[in-house]
């Protein structure tokens, strides 16, 4: 089984609630620390995203035995990615070369509700307070709930051609 088919598998599959809960918990704890790490020596950074699978790992503080867990942190970095990486394949020989968008990084964190990782504060060696907020804002301005409030002449959504106080207005009126 690849690394990342045992990634899925353990990520995915609940058969112990206790087993499950303890290996997404070392999953967080190892990718919190991989970045970090990452962001720590930016832009010094080019022998903690270089290198063959196994040793990179290393650096990274995933020990072999994490490998599956390895994989899992670069999928999950595959979508901040400049350049598609085929982190499916990975063996602890094949050579990763990640090229990070910083800024896209910052921003799928907000995404994914990861405040463990958005807030670290070996951010401000990567990114300056003012970007932080700009992206920030960004994100919460693109996820912003829309909802279009129908007016009591307007045609009712249900196609009936009826305007919708008559129809479907008037239905939820006498509940």
């Amino acid at each position: 089984m690849s690394y990342f088919e045992s990634w899925t598998k353990h990520s995915e599959t609940v058969e112990n609630e206790a087993d499950y809960k303890a290996y997404i918990s070392k999953y967080y704890e190892l990718e919190k620390n991989a970045y970090d790490a990452i962001l720590t020596k930016y832009p010094d950074n080019e022998d903690l995203l270089n290198g063959k699978a196994i040793e990179l790992a290393e650096k990274l503080g995933f020990k072999k035995d994490d490998m599956e867990i390895f994989v899992g942190f670069l999928e999950g970095i595959a979508s901040s990615l400049t350049e598609e990486y085929d982190y499916k394949s990975v063996t602890d020989d094949s050579e990763v070369s990640l090229k990070v968008d910083y800024e896209k990084l910052y921003y799928n964190m907000h995404d994914a509700k990861a405040e463990w990782l958005y807030s670290l504060k070996s951010w401000k060696n990567v990114l300056t307070d003012e970007k932080m907020q700009e992206i920030t804002k960004q994100y919460r301005t693109d996820n912003i709930a829309h909802v279009e409030k129908i007016g009591r002449n307007d045609p009712c959504p249900c196609g009936s051609g009826k305007k919708y106080k008559k129809c479907c207005g008037k239905k939820t009126e006498q509940e």
